[in-house]
């Protein structure tokens, strides 16, 4: 059962339709790719991943993106967080982000790499 439709444009070798999970991913990769303070009239959108991409890594600064993260993801009515895994890689950090959709509290796990020499988000 479809619970969710839309369509992206972007990775065109796909099929341009977004059903349930497939459409909350691009929905949150989209989010993730505005760094906080690019989106006009509204400042506060968007994440600090980018700001902090190099940063080391301390717990206060793992605690700054996993509330980062949790906002995000609670600005999305359908889903809610279970979990944040942040990990470094060269040049990018990935996090793993445990989901539940909040209709049928099924559960995925997405992955998004945020790659600093390129300055894009991708998705697992």
């Amino acid at each position: 059962m479809i619970r969710y439709k839309g369509f992206s444009t972007i990775d065109r070798n796909k099929r341009f339709k977004l059903v349930d999970l497939d459409l909350i991913k691009r929905d949150l990769l989209n989010h993730f790719n505005i760094r906080q303070g690019e989106k006009l009239m509204n400042a506060k959108f968007g994440t600090i991943i980018w700001n902090v991409i190099y940063e080391p890594m301390t717990e206060e600064l793992i605690q700054a993106i996993t509330a980062d993260v949790e906002t995000i993801v609670n600005h999305d009515p359908r889903i809610v967080t279970r979990d944040v895994i942040i990990t470094e890689f060269e040049h990018g950090l990935q996090l793993e982000i445990e989901l539940a959709e909040v209709q049928t509290n099924q559960s995925a796990t997405m992955i998004f790499q945020f790659h600093g020499t390129s300055g894009t988000a991708s998705a697992q």
